[in-house]
């Protein structure tokens, strides 16, 4: 529901680049951490670095998958509609949770598909409320603006009322 986005096949590739990285930064740090606590005290560093290369690509690959299946679902659902609206997500969300869970079981798949839907949903609800904040300042902005224009075309009519003109004054005619 973003005011400008990418069109969709440009949108999918670009999703599963930012989820990529978004999972290799959050696996780095994640794994760092936990390969030097695990490692004998004085290969510490050494230990989180190993960790991290070994780990790190494969969270970044499973961010990616799922970032791409969103997507897709996403610009299908919006190709399949015809509109863009607050419900293509939450069901992409859906959709995509439980598909990644089927090979655990349907019980598992449907448990995260509704996972899925809700946290999608609470997104979106928050995405609206913001828009709704940022429209609402808008307004007020403009209404300042409006009433600052007003009161400034008031103080030129009453310069103008103050100063008349010669072509103001009535004409006298003389016979």
């Amino acid at each position: 529901m973003a005011m400008r986005e990418q069109p969709c096949p440009y949108r999918i590739i670009d999703d599963f680049g930012g989820a990529f990285s978004m999972g290799c930064f959050a696996g780095c740090i994640f794994y760092f951490l936990k390969g030097m606590s695990f490692a004998p005290k004085k290969e510490r560093f050494f230990g989180g670095i190993q960790l991290l290369k070994r780990r790190a690509p494969i969270l970044g690959g499973s961010f990616a998958l799922w970032g791409g299946l969103f997507s897709i679902t996403d610009c299908t659902l919006m190709h399949l509609r015809n509109q863009q609206d607050f419900i293509n997500p939450i069901v992409a969300g859906a959709f995509t949770g439980g598909f990644l869970a089927i090979r655990a079981g349907t019980r598992i798949a449907v448990r995260n598909a509704i996972f899925g839907g809700i946290i999608l949903g609470f997104i979106q609800l928050a995405e609206i409320g913001m828009l709704k904040m940022q429209m609402r300042e808008e307004m007020k902005r403009m209404q300042q603006q409006q009433q600052q224009q007003m009161q400034e075309m008031q103080e030129m009519m009453a310069m103008q009322v103050q100063q008349p003109s010669k072509k103001q004054q009535p004409k006298v005619e003389k016979y």
